[in-house]
């Protein structure tokens, strides 16, 4: 059995290029991207969803989206991705935690699950806020005692 990874990071990847994403995710994602490996990403735009696309095209791993909601919830780009894979057989599920709304708690309660089913987290956090849901879920991994690599953006 491979190793179960959760990517965590930030929505606002505006300022970094596709070119510098692709590098970021094969230097850092290529060496844990086996066929027997896990990836739980969310279902989000900015890095959920290039880190998706990435995993999908890229590796054998297997790929869950977990989102807060439901699919249908989520922005339109990130919702076309999920859509798109899954109906290319590229995801072995997707988990719709059925939150009541979106907001920080539906958020943290969906890193969490993540990190729980993991053993490993990646995150690519955007400065060093530790607000942000992306420092929120590295510090739950720490928590846990669960290596995590940060790789700032």
């Amino acid at each position: 059995m491979g190793l179960a990874v959760t990517i965590t990071g930030t929505r606002s990847v505006e300022e970094v290029t596709s070119t510098q994403l692709q590098l970021r995710f094969g230097d850092y994602l290529r060496p844990f991207a086996t066929a027997e490996a896990h990836f739980y990403l969310g279902g989000a735009i900015g890095i959920d969803t290039a880190a998706l696309e990435w995993l999908a095209k890229e590796t054998n791993a297997a790929l869950t989206v977990a989102v807060p909601c439901a699919v249908a919830d989520q922005p339109a780009k990130a919702a076309d991705a999920i859509g798109r894979w899954s109906t290319a057989g590229r995801l072995s599920g997707v988990v719709e935690l059925s939150a009541d709304r979106l907001g920080a708690e539906a958020y943290h309660a969906r890193n969490r699950w993540m990190v729980d089913r993991s053993e490993f987290v990646v995150g690519f956090p955007r400065g060093t806020d530790p607000s942000s849901g992306t420092w929120y879920t590295l510090n739950y991994a720490a928590d846990q005692g669960k290596p995590q690599l940060v790789i700032p953006l």
